[in-house]
Parts: C-alpha cells; structure tokens; sequence
C-alpha cells in the first residue's frame, strides 16, 4: 500500500474513532437516563426501549472498535 492510501485511512480511522467518542457520550446519557426511570415506570414501553436502544449503541460501538481494527491490520 502506497503512503497516500495509508494517510487516507490513517484519516479515516481517526474520523471513525470520534463517531465512536460521540457514540460513548450518548450511551453514556441513555444508560444514565435508563438508570433513573422510577420503579413503576421500570415495565413500560419506555424502559424497554431504553434497554433495547443501549443494547444497540453498545453494539455499535464494537462495530466502529473492529472497523478502526482492519484498518489498522491494512495500514
């Protein structure tokens, strides 16, 4: 690989690394919104959407850790 393309996503990787930091600092609020719903809200649609919604950031997030891991294996 030529120094170009290896700038490129060297660029690249970094652009993906602060989608994850703002992916983090949303997780963050929703687990902390998630944390405090009341008791006798905690068997409603909004906790479970809530549950559902952090389970899917968290994934995400394992999503752009792996990506950012390729592109450092082809660099």
């Amino acid at each position: 690989m030529n120094s170009a393309r290896r700038k490129a996503l060297q660029e690249l990787k970094s652009k993906i690394e602060e989608c994850k930091n703002e992916l983090e600092e949303l997780l963050s609020e929703e687990q902390e919104y998630f944390e405090n719903i009341p008791e006798n809200l905690q068997s409603s649609e909004r906790y479970e959407q809530s549950e559902e919604a952090i389970t899917a950031l968290e994934s995400a997030g394992d999503s752009l850790e792996d990506a950012m891991n390729y592109i450092d294996e082809a660099i």
